[in-house]
């Protein structure tokens, strides 16, 4: 089999796909160890039994409806690739718009950012990538999502990142020194930013397409999908700085609850961004 061939059978299997060529593209040029850009050179070359093989088993796996990323073990987030696994969140471009916001908004020296559930660490790392000298805190409950960014920061050489277990604003609290003899203080951040689960568990989505193959607990939240951005919304206060800015993704339609629930949480200047596509996708609020 030629890689034209293996791509055309590829693309006629993968009918409910809604890139079937770029499917196909992706799937073998991991399995190639190439560029796409050669797929399209060298169509005549021919694969060897063991590199069809392993082509037509990951065909079968997106057959089904695995995700691309999970099958090739990455993912495209700002300007890099991130090492995903089944684990973590596959990142959306959407969640860009978080990373944007902060770079626009804040531009001093030497600030202290948090990223709460960080997953692969997508947006602690895109903008520690951008601001060498401000220091990241990323956390997540999730050992095994914190195991993969510590990889992907390994990967992109970033040191200016501490990462930490823990749920939400509780992995924020102040490490314990002998002087103060276990009393814990809350460190203060200049802004804290989190993508928290914010799909009610009843959405038809969620049986639909790569997020049936996603960590339910990185989508779902209970309270018809607003129980996280509750608890950040409200705990949060404590670990920002007097003028510090929370930043936070939620669903399109979940905009006005947002503005709400910060409102009533004391924070001030609230404003919802729209993401490419138009719709209310990330709300801040200034404490």
């Amino acid at each position: 089999m030629k890689i034209q061939q293996a791509l055309s059978h590829a693309k006629s299997r993968l009918i409910q796909s809604e890139s079937p060529l770029l499917d196909a593209e992706l799937l073998l040029a991991h399995v190639l160890v190439k560029s796409r850009e050669f797929l399209i050179t060298w169509p005549e070359t021919d694969l060897t039994e063991t590199e069809q093989q392993a082509f037509i088993n990951l065909l079968e796996q997106r057959i089904i409806g695995h995700p691309i990323a999970h099958l090739i073990g990455s993912r495209a987030f700002w300007n890099f690739n991130l090492e995903v696994s089944p684990d973590v969140l596959i990142p959306r471009p959407e969640t860009e718009l978080l990373v944007e916001i902060i770079l626009e908004r804040l531009d001093e020296n030497n600030l202290l950012l948090a990223d709460l559930g960080t997953g692969s660490g997508a947006i602690a790392l895109a903008i520690a990538s951008e601001r060498e000298n401000w220091q990241i805190v990323a956390t997540d409950l999730s050992e095994a999502a914190l195991s993969i960014a510590k990889q992907n920061a390994k990967n992109l050489k970033l040191s200016n990142i501490e990462f930490r277990h823990g749920s939400w604003t509780e992995a924020l609290e102040g490490k314990k020194s002998n002087e103060q003899n276990k009393k814990q203080n809350n460190e203060l951040f200049d802004a804290i930013i989190s993508n928290p689960p914010y799909i009610d568990k009843t959405d038809k989505h969620l049986s639909q397409g790569d997020v049936r193959f996603e960590p339910m607990q990185a989508l779902v939240a209970e309270e018809k999908g607003l129980a996280d951005l509750k608890q950040i919304t409200t705990n949060a206060q404590k670990n920002l700085k007097p003028g510090a800015i929370l930043l936070l993704e939620h669903g399109y339609q979940q905009g006005e609850v947002v503005r709400q629930l910060l409102e009533q949480s004391g924070y001030k200047e609230i404003q919802t961004y729209n993401d490419l596509a138009g719709l209310e996708r990330v709300s801040i609020g200034r404490k």
